[in-house]
Order: structure tokens, then sequence, then C-alpha cells
């Protein structure tokens, strides 16, 4: 590769992280936004020499990969939590019924899509527009309002960038956006707790939920959920709501994560913890992804993505714990 081109590379390259949170908003899928940024960086490289500069090198990159977005959104796929689906099921209805890979939200780590440093404000604003709530609730938009809500309200662009953008009117991008914040405000996900950095409660709050997990003490983990808490697992369509179906399933079929292991990571700028059970052949095995929800002191929601195959290596994570 010639000095030009790898220079071409390196600058493209600089937008790498934010072009893959602007596409995991739009998507909802870790896997098809760095598929959907891997495809911009290979257009805009191919097409560099035509690039006039009448636009920022950033805005560019930014209408490829809105562009990449919208053909992929075309085929009418949202992605989904289970609760966005169905009404909580009660323990002992409780079925286990996997759906498609391509219906559920999915997570994503936080080193690939926020900035790793930069204005405390900006910072908290990308981590709660990556959070697992928020992105569900953003697939309720078609994807022009989509990706208009997405450049005005978390990346700041101003109404005449997104029209360029766009290739649309003023009037237009501010008609989109507000009905895409009408279409959010029905959709509007739960408050949730600042976790960037943790406090020393949030801190506390977390190493208790530990210590109750691993000591599968139920009495204790009750405690640290709000009354309301939700428990989801996809690739299942089922999820949990409440106190005693929580526990109730955590006693019942969930009884075989009795003695398991946590280890802490980070996911849609949420505390998260890798989950590994006791491997029969000695040491602990993957068994899921667990992202938290902190609310008001309290952990309101705790989403299982049981897929370890996938979301271990994306995280990083060991393929398995020694004894």
């Amino acid at each position: 590769m010639s000095d030009a081109a790898t220079a071409t590379t390196d600058e493209l390259d600089k937008y790498r992280r934010e072009l893959t949170g602007y596409c995991y908003r739009m998507l909802g899928s870790s896997f098809e936004a760095e598929d959907a940024v891997q495809d911009t960086m290979v257009r805009a490289w191919k097409a560099i020499d035509s690039f006039e500069g009448r636009s920022s090198l950033r805005s560019w990159l930014y209408r490829i990969a809105t562009n990449v977005c919208l053909d992929a959104l075309n085929a009418g796929n949202r992605r989904a939590r289970p609760m966005d689906l169905t009404s909580p099921t009660p323990v002992a209805q409780a079925q286990l019924v996997k759906q498609p890979e391509v219906t559920w939200l999915e997570p994503m780590p936080d080193g690939r899509v926020l900035p790793s440093a930069g204005d405390p404000a900006e910072t908290a604003l990308s981590r709660e527009s990556v959070r697992l709530a928020f992105v569900a609730a953003l697939q309720h938009l078609p994807p022009k309002q989509r990706a208009v809500l997405i450049l005005r309200e978390v990346l700041a662009w101003k109404a005449s960038e997104v029209a360029e953008l766009l290739d649309t009117s003023v009037a237009s991008v501010n008609s989109a956006l507000q009905r895409a914040r009408a279409t959010l405000s029905e959709q509007a996900p739960a408050a949730s707790d600042t976790a960037n950095p943790l406090d020393e409660e949030q801190k506390a709050l977390l190493e208790r939920y530990v210590a109750a997990f691993e000591g599968y003490d139920m009495k204790a983990l009750t405690a640290l959920l709000h009354e309301d808490a939700t428990m989801s697992m996809p690739p299942y369509d089922l999820w949990l709501q409440g106190h005693d179906d929580i526990v109730g399933w955590m006693l019942g079929v969930g009884d075989v994560c009795r003695g398991s292991k946590l280890v802490a990571t980070v996911a849609n700028g949420s505390p998260a913890f890798a989950h590994y059970h006791p491997d029969p052949a000695g040491g602990f095995s993957p068994w899921a992804l667990i992202v938290l929800e902190l609310r008001d002191g309290k952990v309101g929601g705790m989403d299982f993505f049981l897929d370890t195959e996938r979301w271990f290596p994306l995280f990083d994570l060991p393929a398995r714990l020694e004894a």
C-alpha cells in the first residue's frame, strides 16, 4: 500500500468508533453496525478521489454510513427486546421459546462506540444514548426519522447540516424531528442512574449483587431489585417482572446458575458481567452476558444474553475460568 493510501486509510479510521456508535443506534445490532462501518470505509476509500471537499470528511462519511444503514433497514427488520414484543409471563407459565437471531437488540461493548475521552457532559450523553432501553426505543422510529433524531439530538448536528446530508430541506428535517420526538415520548425508556464513573454507592451495590448472585442468596438479591425489576434472556422471548417471578425462576429452571462466577465488564454504557457456570469437567464455562440497569440506587433490569459464542469474543472475555 502506498504512503498516500496509508494516510487515507488512517484518516478514515479516525472516525471508525463514532461511526460504529451511529450505526449501532440506527441498526440495534453490534455485528450489523460493524459491518455497516466496514462497508462505509470501503466505499469511502474507493471514492476518495471524487471527494471534492465541499463538506468535511466527517460529514461525507456520515452521509455514506447513513445510506448504508437506510439500505439495511429497508429489509424491514426491527430489533427489539423481549419486553417490546410480549407481556411479562408469570413464572408458573414460563416457557423458553427461541426466536431468530435477527429479532433481538444486541449488546455493544462501550469501547467500540463511546469516546475514550472528552467533555464529561458529552460523554454522559453518549453513554445514555447507547443504553439498551434507549436504542430499543429508537427502533420504533421510521429509518429517516431515526437518523434525524440521532444526528440532531445525540450528535448535535445543525438542522442545515442534517438537511444537506439527507438531501432534503431544513423544514423537512425539523418536521421529522418533531414526529420522532413525539413517538419517542410514547416509548420513553425509564431513566437510569449515571454510571460513569461509578460512585461509591453504585460500587457497593454491584459488590452486593455479585455476592448475592454467586452465593445464590435470593433474599439478598431481592433486596437489591426494584419491585418491578425485569429479567430477560435473549434469544428466548420470555421475560419476567417482579420479585416473586424472578426468584421463582432462579430457584426453579434457573437453579442451574447456582455456584456461578461473575466477571465485571461494561456494555451499553451500563455495568455488565460475564456469567460463568460450573463446568462438570472442572472450572467454569461461559453462560451469559448480563447487562444491568441501575435505577434509584437499585437494579431495575437484568438482561441475560445467552449466546456466549457471539458475545464473549466481542467483549474480549475469557473462554473459560479455571477453578
